[in-house]
Parts: C-alpha cells; structure tokens; sequence
C-alpha cells in the first residue's frame, strides 16, 4: 500500500497537467522505489516535457542578435514613414476638398498654366471625387462650416537626409 502511494500522486499530477518537469525513478539499496524531480545517480526518466535533441542547441550569436535588432528598428522606421506619408496624403486630400467646396468656380491648369474653369456639372463631379479622396485619405470628412476661414495649407518638411549615405563612391 505504501508503495502505491506515490504511483498514485504521480499519475494524479500527471494527468491534471500540474507536473511539468522530468520526473526521475530509482530504486535505493534496500530495493525502495523512489521518484523525483531530481536527477541521481543510476536514476532513469520517467516522464519528461523537454523534447530530445540530437545536439544541444547554440545561444543566438552576436550577429544574429544585432541583425534582428536592426531588422527591428528597419520595420519601426518604415511604420513611422507610411504614417507620415498618409498624414501628408490626408492634409492633402482635405485642402483639395475644402477649396473645392468653398470655390464659386473650380478650375483646371492647362499646359502652360492657363486657368479651364469647369462646367457646374464637372465641377460637382471635381467636389465628389475630393470627398471621396479625403475619406479614402483620412477615413473621415471634416465638417465645412461656411463662416469659417479655410486654413493656409502648410508647407511640406523636407526630408532630413544624411549626406554621408546620399552620397555615392
């Protein structure tokens, strides 16, 4: 009886998933069967959670951990451009469309930047299709309100650039 004790207690921890570590058996000079989480002398693995390897596996080198932090920081950077890129194609779309809406007449530049004012029928069509791009744009349009001055649209920030990788040798 006092063996099937801990049998028992090792099949109830086994199967309620609370054993997760080797689990070692032996048997002592006095011919007593022993389990433990423990490795000992002349001790065989009874249950294990870690997978055999044929080799043990090698830490991550130097290299690999810089490539991956600089892949990292890569995909950061490429995040934060798209991010400006559409914030930029928003401000855009918006100030198309407020002066579009906001404008008696709406008016095209021909080759060499003459004024074509649009027919009313295409100049509504001009207004849909500008809403239709600050919603594809920004996902919302901003309410126009007529008493409201139209904002200046702000100039587009250059491109900070290193010379040193602009460069070509």
């Amino acid at each position: 009886m006092l063996r099937l004790v801990p049998i028992a207690v090792l099949t109830l921890a086994g199967a309620s998933g609370l054993a997760r570590a080797d689990v070692f058996r032996w048997v002592d000079e006095q011919g007593v069967v022993h389990y433990s989480d423990e490795w000992m002398p002349g001790s065989t693995v009874v249950k294990t959670t870690v997978k055999p390897h044929s080799e043990p596996s090698a830490p991550p080198s130097n290299a690999r951990v810089g490539e991956q932090v600089a892949n990292q920081a890569n995909a950061r950077a490429v995040q934060q451009d798209v991010a400006r890129a559409r914030d930029l194609q928003c401000n855009f779309a918006k100030d198309r469309y407020m002066k579009a809406v906001s404008s008696r007449r709406v008016y095209k530049e021909g080759k060499d930047g003459e004024r074509l004012y649009m027919t009313d029928a295409d100049a509504d069509a001009y207004r849909e299709q500008a809403r239709k791009d600050v919603q594809d744009a920004c996902g919302s349009v901003p309410e126009w309100k007529p008493d409201q001055a139209i904002p200046e649209p702000k100039p587009t920030p250059e491109p900070k650039v290193n010379p040193a990788l602009a460069t070509s040798e």
